[in-house]
C-alpha cells in the first residue's frame, strides 16, 4: 500500500510529481495557498486556468507546474463551511477522491495536499482532518499507482491535527 506522512512545510517547495491547489472556484489565483501557488509557479498557471473556465466544489483539474518544482498542479476548490449540515463533508472527500483520481490519470506516483479549506473557507480543522485521512486512506488501499501521499501542513497545529487523525484510523 502507499505511504502517507504528514510534513510541515511550504508546498510550492515540493518535489514531487503533483502538487493539490486549494484553489476556488474561478482557478485564477486568491489568497493563502492557491495565491501561493499562482505566484510560484509564475503567469503561466493564470493562463493555463483561464480556459476551464471555473471549476465546481469538490472537482478538480490539472495544469503543468510551470515553474514549481512539482510536475503537475492539481487544482480544487474545496467547500466553505457553513456549520457542517450543507454537505461539506461530502465535498471536501470529493476534493481529495477526485485529486488522487486525476494524479493516476496522469501517472503521479507522488502527491502533496495542502490542509483544503481549513483557512479562510472556515471548515473546523478536526474535521478537515478526519474527513481527508480516510478519504486518502480509502483511495490508497485501491490503488497501486501512487506511491506516496503527503499533508504538507503550513504550521504545527495543522500537522498535529492530520497526525491525529491518520493515528485514529489506522
Amino acid at each position: 500500500m502507499a505511504e502517507f506522512t504528514v510534513i510541515h512545510g511550504d508546498i510550492t517547495e515540493s518535489h514531487v510529481d503533483a502538487i493539490v491547489n486549494a484553489a476556488n472556484t474561478t482557478l485564477l489565483g486568491g489568497g493563502g495557498v492557491d495565491g501561493a501557488i499562482h505566484r510560484a509557479a509564475g503567469p503561466e498557471l493564470f493562463r493555463a486556468c483561464v480556459p476551464f473556465n471555473g471549476c465546481p466544489t469538490g472537482e478538480a483539474r490539472i495544469t503543468p507546474g510551470f515553474k514549481l518544482p512539482a510536475t503537475w498542479v492539481i487544482h480544487t476548490p474545496g467547500p466553505v463551511w457553513h456549520g457542517g449540515d450543507q454537505h461539506e463533508a461530502e465535498l471536501l472527500a470529493a476534493c481529495y477522491r477526485n485529486s488522487l483520481a486525476l494524479a493516476g490519470q496522469h501517472d503521479c506516483q507522488t502527491v502533496d495536499f495542502p490542509s483544503i479549506s481549513t483557512g479562510v473557507y472556515g471548515y473546523p480543522l478536526e474535521e478537515a482532518a478526519a474527513v481527508a485521512t480516510q478519504t486518502i486512506a480509502t483511495v490508497l488501499a485501491h490503488t497501486t499507482s501512487i506511491q506516496t501521499v503527503r499533508l504538507v501542513a503550513f504550521d504545527d497545529n495543522t500537522a498535529a491535527a492530520y497526525r491525529t487523525a491518520w493515528e485514529q484510523i489506522q
